[in-house]
């Protein structure tokens, strides 16, 4: 399995967000934990389908998926949502998956256009 796969699980999002009021709950709480959970479920799918071209369109989601986080995030620690050793641990996980996301698409797009 790909080594962003381990990187991005989305359980210290899912933390981050336990302490958010009720009425949070079906807004941004809502989509830091959908967004989260979609880059390794994205990444896990991708690498099960058949080809680079299929692999790279489900990595193309994962990476989608990590843009919205990094707003959210951004958009939290600017609603006071997010002390700034959070947003940082945070942050730093995600641009961590990020790294290790673009060099699994570089890899896929190689063998892309060598097959």
């Amino acid at each position: 399995m790909p080594g962003a796969w381990p990187t991005s699980s989305p359980k210290r999002y899912i933390a981050s967000t336990q302490a958010f009021p009720k009425s949070e709950l079906y807004g941004i709480v809502s989509q830091m934990r959908r967004a989260s959970l979609s880059v390794p479920t994205n990444i896990v799918e991708g690498t099960a389908k058949r080809g680079p071209g299929e692999c790279r369109r489900f990595l193309d989601t994962a990476w989608g998926s990590l843009a919205e986080m990094w707003y959210v995030l951004l958009f939290r620690a600017e609603m006071e949502l997010l002390t700034p050793e959070q947003r940082r641990d945070l942050e730093r996980l995600r641009s961590r998956t990020a790294k290790l996301l673009w060099g699994l698409y570089r890899t896929v797009a190689a063998r892309a256009r060598s097959s």
